[in-house]
C-alpha cells in the first residue's frame, strides 16, 4: 500500500495537469486522459494496476450516478420524457441487440448471452464525455436536457442487460418468465427502495441539527447505502441511487442551508472531476494487461482490434438509425415537439437525429461494467473476458477519438435545433432577473408599509429602485441584517415557484440565481 502512495498521488497530480492542458488545447479532457493513461503503462517500472471486479461498481458508480442526478433538471426531464426515454431505453436495447447478433455471427467463441453482455457493457453514452465534448460549443438547453436525460437512465438499462446476460452466461439459458419477473422486481424495487429511503435522508437532514460539513457526509453516504441495500435485496442498486438522487435534488432548496450547498457544490465537483480522471485513465494503464490476457488466450492483438472496430462501427450506425427511429416516433405522436430550426431550416432538422446519433462517446459506465465481469465462472475461467475487456476499450478509445474530436465541428457546421420555441439563455436570465426584482419591491415596500418610518426598509427600497435601472453594489448594516435575510428567503422561496410556473425559464438559470442568492446569504451571516 505505501509503495503505490506515491504513484497513486502523482496519478491524481497528473489528472489535474491533463485537465488543464485539455483547457488550453480546447480538447475534451477524457480524450487526453485516455490517451495519457495509455503512455503510462508503458513507462517501466510502474506498480501494477489490479482492481477487484466486485467492488468497481460500488467504488465508482454510486457517486457518479448520485451527482449525475442532482445536477440534471427534473423539469426539463418530465418535459422531455418521450425523447428521453426513447434514446435511453430504445436506443440502448436495440444498440446491445445489434451487437449481440454482430458478435454472435462474426466473433469466434462468442453465444449470443455473450453478445448480449458485450452489448450491455458498450451501449449506454457516456455523460461525462459529452458535457466535455460539448461545452466548446453552444447547444440548446432542451437538446442538453434530451443528453443529459438520456444518460442518466441509459446507464440503468444498459446495466439491467448486463445483469441478465450474465446470468444467462452463467446458468447457459434464459428463461423469459423468470427474467420478467426479475425484471420487475429490478425496476419497481429499485425505483421504490430509492424513493423510500431519499425520503428517509430528507428527513434526516431537515431535523436533524445538520451543518454544511454533516449535510455534506450525509450526501456521500446517501449513494453508496441506496447502492448497497438495494443490491442486498436483489433490486437495481442503479435504479435506486438514481430515483433517490432525483428525490433528494428536487427538494435540496427546502432540506439543505445556502452554506451546504455552497460548499456540497464545490466538494461533490471536485470529488467527481477526481474519479472520472481515475476511470478515464485507468482505462489506459489497464490496456497491457488485457493485451497480456489476450495473448495467453491465442488471440492475436490485430484481430482483436478488428472486432473492436467492428463493434464500434455498429454501435455508430446502430445509434444512428435508432436516432432517427426514436425522433420520428416522438413527432409523430407528439407534434408539438417539432423542431423549430433557424429560419425554418428543414435541413438542420433532418441532421438533428444524425448529430444525436454521434453524441454516442462510452466511457466509464462501459468500464466499470467490464472491469466488474468475474475472472472465474463456476470453477473456470470466464470466456472471452479478456477479449470483452479489449473490445470494450477500443470502443471507449475509437469513439472518444473518432466522435469526441469531431463532434465541435459537425456541430458548428450543422448546428443543433430547438424541440421547440423557447427564449434563449440571455433573454430567459433577464426575465427571471426582472421578475425577481419586481417580487423584492414588492416585498419591501409592502414591509415599509407596516413598519413606517423604517430607515433600513426605506434604504433598500431605494437601493433596489436603482437596481432596477442600474445594479450595483451596497453594503447592509447589522440593524438591517435579519430584514435582509428574510428578503433573500423570499427571493429563494420566489425564484423555486418561478421555477416550477414558467416553463419559458430553464433550471440552469434558476439555480444560478439561487446560488447568488445563497453567497449572499454566506456574505451577511459571515
Amino acid at each position: 500500500m505505501h509503495e503505490q502512495l506515491p504513484f497513486m498521488l502523482a496519478l491524481v497530480a497528473a489528472i489535474v495537469l491533463i485537465e488543464m492542458l485539455a483547457k488550453k488545447w480546447r480538447v475534451a479532457y477524457p480524450v487526453l486522459l485516455v490517451v495519457a493513461g495509455l503512455l503510462i503503462s508503458f513507462v517501466p517500472g510502474l506498480p501494477r494496476v489490479v482492481i477487484d471486479p466486485d467492488m468497481i461498481f460500488f467504488i465508482f458508480l454510486p457517486p457518479l450516478l448520485f451527482e449525475a442526478s442532482w445536477s440534471i433538471s427534473f423539469k426539463e426531464m418530465k418535459k422531455w420524457w418521450r425523447i428521453i426515454g426513447s434514446f435511453a431505453f430504445l436506443v440502448v436495447l436495440f444498440s446491445a441487440f445489434a451487437v449481440a447478433i454482430v458478435a454472435n455471427h462474426f466473433i469466434p467463441g462468442f453465444t449470443i448471452a455473450l453478445g448480449f453482455l458485450l452489448g450491455g457493457i458498450v451501449s449506454p453514452p457516456d455523460a461525462v464525455s459529452t458535457a466535455a465534448i460539448t461545452k466548446f460549443v453552444t447547444i440548446p438547453k432542451s437538446t442538453s436536457a434530451v443528453l443529459e436525460g438520456e444518460s442518466l437512465l441509459n446507464d440503468a438499462s444498459s446495466l439491467i442487460i448486463f445483469k441478465f446476460a450474465l446470468v444467462a452466461v452463467g446458468t447457459g439459458q434464459f428463461l423469459f418468465r423468470d427474467a420478467i419477473t426479475d425484471f420487475s422486481w429490478m425496476v419497481i424495487g429499485g425505483v421504490g427502495i430509492g424513493l423510500l429511503f431519499g425520503w428517509l435522508f430528507m428527513q434526516a437532514h431537515k431535523r436533524l441539527p445538520t451543518d454544511a460539513p454533516s449535510d455534506i457526509v450525509f450526501t456521500l453516504i446517501e449513494p453508496y447505502f441506496l447502492y448497497w441495500i438495494a443490491e442486498q435485496l436483489h433490486s437495481s442498486g442503479v435504479l435506486a441511487v438514481v430515483s433517490g438522487g432525483l428525490f433528494l435534488s428536487s427538494r435540496r432548496f427546502t432540506i439543505l442551508s445556502g452554506a451546504s450547498r455552497i460548499k456540497g457544490f464545490s466538494f461533490w465537483e471536485a470529488l467527481i472531476f477526481i474519479l472520472n480522471g481515475i476511470v478515464f485513465m485507468l482505462i489506459g494503464l489497464e490496456l497491457p494487461e488485457v493485451v497480456a490476457g489476450l495473448r495467453a488466450d491465442g488471440i492475436s492483438v490485430r484481430t482483436a482490434f478488428g472486432y473492436g472496430a467492428l463493434v464500434t462501427g455498429i454501435l455508430i450506425i446502430a445509434r444512428i438509425i435508432s436516432s432517427y427511429t426514436a425522433m420520428m416516433a416522438t413527432f409523430l405522436f407528439r407534434r408539438s415537439v417539432i423542431p423549430v430550426a433557424p429560419q425554418r431550416s428543414w435541413r438542420s432538422i433532418l441532421h438533428l437525429p444524425l448529430l444525436m446519433g454521434w453524441t454516442g462517446m462510452r466511457g466509464v459506465v462501459s468500464l466499470a461494467a467490464a472491469l466488474a465481469i468475474p475472472s472465474m465462472l463456476n470453477g473456470a475461467p470466464f470466456p472471452q473476458r479478456n477479449l470483452i475487456l479489449f473490445i470494450t476499450f477500443i470502443v471507449i478509445l475509437l469513439t472518444l477519438l473518432l466522435q469526441g474530436l469531431t463532434l465541435p465541428y459537425f456541430i458548428k457546421r450543422v448546428g443543433f435545433v430547438q424541440f421547440s420555441k423557447a427564449l434563449s439563455e440571455e433573454e430567459a436570465t433577464h426575465k427571471a432577473k426582472t421578475l425577481l426584482l419586481k417580487e423584492t419591491l414588492r416585498f419591501l415596500k409592502e414591509s415599509d408599509q407596516e413598519g413606517p418610518g423604517n430607515p433600513h426598509l426605506s434604504y433598500m427600497v431605494e437601493q433596489w429602485e436603482r437596481k432596477l435601472r442600474e445594479p450595483e453594489k451596497f453594503r447592509i448594516t447589522e440593524a438591517s441584517k435579519k430584514a435582509y435575510l428574510d428578503l433573500l428567503d423570499l427571493q429563494r422561496r420566489f425564484l423555486v415557484g418561478l421555477h416550477n410556473d414558467d416553463p419559458e425559464i430553464h433550471s440552469d438559470i434558476i439555480n444560478r440565481l439561487i446560488h447568488q442568492v445563497d453567497l449572499e446569504e454566506e456574505r451577511i451571516r459571515s
